[in-house]
């Protein structure tokens, strides 16, 4: 690839970003299912956990990786049901490998309001998306997602 090309794949990529941001914070399965590859994997073992104080915000609800890009769109919106989520990421460091992959890292903070019955009503969280991409059907498409933290800042109910 030259440099134009590789310049216009990470704009792709970071476009492609900011739809599953969106499809998150408005749990578009649909936006989702169009950013996941089909054999998408997502891990975000423990990112409900402050690795501080090692208090758990969701319980089990992050416990396995996810696999499959249909599975997974409805898995990621039906665990937010009921959660208002925002998410914001800074500047990425997007590598080209070549013209079908590339991996990332976002550096991102999300804030999510819990339904009233749940123990915490706020989650602030600050980490890292470290992520790979496939180019799949003309586009780039999340391949592996692996969601860490550094922080977790939670408001009791």
């Amino acid at each position: 690839m030259d440099q134009v090309e590789r310049l216009e794949a990470i704009g792709e990529i970071r476009r492609m970003k900011a739809r599953y941001f969106r499809g998150i914070d408005e749990k578009d399965r649909d936006l989702l299912r169009e950013v996941f590859a089909d054999d998408v994997e997502l891990d975000y073992r423990g990112s409900t956990t402050d690795p501080v104080t090692g208090i758990n915000a969701a319980a089990d609800a992050t416990s396995s990786v996810l696999r499959g890009g249909e599975e997974c769109a409805k898995l990621v919106v039906a665990s937010l049901q009921g959660i208002v989520s925002v998410h914001h990421c800074s500047e990425p460091e997007i590598e080209i490998h070549d013209a079908s992959n590339a991996s990332g890292i976002w550096p991102m903070v999300d804030r999510l309001r819990f339904p009233p019955a749940a123990p915490f009503s706020e989650m602030i969280g600050y980490g890292h998306y470290r992520e790979t991409y496939i180019r799949e059907g003309g586009k780039w498409r999340i391949r592996t997602l692996r969601l860490t933290r550094l922080r977790i800042d939670l408001t009791p109910a």
